[in-house]
Order: C-alpha cells, then structure tokens, then sequence
C-alpha cells in the first residue's frame, strides 16, 4: 500500500487552552477531515515563527493546506487612509500572519503543492502583493450578504467559474455553489494571481497562477469558501481535496 502524502495544516491560535489556560493550538477538525477522506495524512504545524523551523515543517510535507480564521493584519496590505472601515477589522494575530508569510515564501522555494482556503486565500493575495477590502459591508454596500455564519455548511450562492481555469476542471463545471462566511475579501488581485471564480456581485471567491507568471508551483489553488464544510454532501467539494492530495502524491513520487 502506498504511503500517503503527508500535509502540512496550518491551525490558528486561541489564547486559552482546555489543559493549563495557554495559549493553544486552534483547528476544525473538518481540514483534517477532508484530507483523509482523500487519502492524504494531516499533520497540524507547530506555532512556531523559526524560518529555520518553518522551512523544515514544509520540506517534510508532500503538500500545504492554509486554513481560515481570524483577519489578517491590515498594516500588511493597507495604508491607513480608511479608517471607518478599519474598526471592521478583528484584532489582528501577528504571529499567525508572520507564520504563514514563511510558509508561502517557502513554498514557492521548495515548489511544493498549495490549497488556501478562505483567509489562507486572502492572505496568498497579500504575501504576493495584492490587496484585500477590509469590509465587505462597508466598501461594497451592493454586495451580497457573505457573512453567513447561520449557514456555514450550506451553499447559499453560486460562484462563477473561469472557463478553462483548474477550478472549473476541477468542478466540471461553469457555476459552483459555496458557502459564504467571511466579511473581508481579496480587492486588488496579487500580479502573479488571476481569478478563477466571482460570485455575481464579483467579489472574488477562487485564485490561481497566471499563465507564464511562474512554473514553480506543481498546484496552486485558493478559494475564499470553505470546501471542507460540504464535501460530505457535494461531490464537486471533495473533488477540491482529491486533486489537491493527488498532486501532492504524484509530485513526492516524482522526486524520489
């Protein structure tokens, strides 16, 4: 039986702790979930902010899952001119921002497989040079309602598929139906990143690699949904995870 490919999950952190009131490591077990249901092997990473250690947790992985939480820290990618819309944002976990900038940096070193999702995918726009809007809400009043915590594990709008992109390979399809639970979104598009998939109010919902930008990469693909929450029940969902976890294993086999 063939070994399975070892991913590299990144968790966020809480303050408080079930054992002893430390500061702990923080992950739904859906990720987790996911990547076994496609025959991957989760490995949560440390908290650590080493480079040296951040390097070394990505070249043991076949693979990197960047995972959602909380906001990522607006003096990354924001000047400070909107201050009205700054109030939207959470408190920010600097750490956590400084971790994963190491660990995209590294991947893009090491050429290993990325899958981001939700703030995974807004911050792989922001370590590249893009830009997020700091509240949806706020900045773009049309905009649909994507704050739905009620329905977290429900498709409550159809995002629309770039014809020929890897997302819509991957769905088989031109429309996806996701969830929608973030309030923050990616604005100015990273030069290196191209869309893959809107909803209708073109908030941007998926990301990949522009052509000729870059071949280091064997996968990249962000999605600001949360797949982990509907693969159970939506075949095109899981379908996200299998390629992911199929290049991760064909891309470790190559270098052997």
């Amino acid at each position: 039986m063939a070994k399975p490919p070892l991913i590299l999950v990144t968790p966020s952190t809480e303050q408080k702790g079930v054992e002893f009131g430390d500061t702990s490591l923080s992950l739904s077990e859906m990720y987790d979930r996911a990547v076994m249901a496609c025959g991957g092997l989760p490995l949560v990473m440390p908290c650590t902010t080493s480079r040296e250690m951040v390097a070394e947790c990505v070249r043991r992985a076949d693979g990197v899952l960047l995972t959602g939480g909380d906001d990522i820290n607006p003096a990354l990618y924001a000047d400070g001119s909107l201050p009205r819309h700054w109030r939207a944002v959470g408190p920010p976990d600097r750490n956590r921002d400084l971790r994963e900038l190491l660990v995209i940096d590294e991947l893009f070193w090491q050429r290993k497989p990325l899958l981001a999702v939700c703030r995974g995918h807004q911050l792989l726009n922001v370590a590249l040079g893009g830009t997020l809007l700091l509240d949806i809400g706020t900045q773009r009043p049309g905009a649909l309602n994507h704050r739905r915590l009620d329905r977290k594990s429900e498709i409550v709008h159809e995002a629309r598929l770039t014809a020929g992109s890897l997302l819509a390979k991957i769905a088989a399809n031109q429309t996806l139906g996701v969830n929608s639970t973030h309030h923050q979104a990616v604005d100015r598009v990273a030069d290196i990143l191209e869309v893959t998939a809107c909803s209708s109010d073109g908030i941007v919902e998926g990301l990949q690699l522009r052509p000729g930008a870059t071949d280091s990469l064997p996968f990249l693909l962000s999605v600001q949904f949360h797949p982990e929450r509907l693969m159970d029940r939506h075949a095109e969902h899981l379908a996200i995870f299998r390629s992911f976890v199929r290049v991760c294993m064909l891309n470790r086999d190559k270098k052997l």
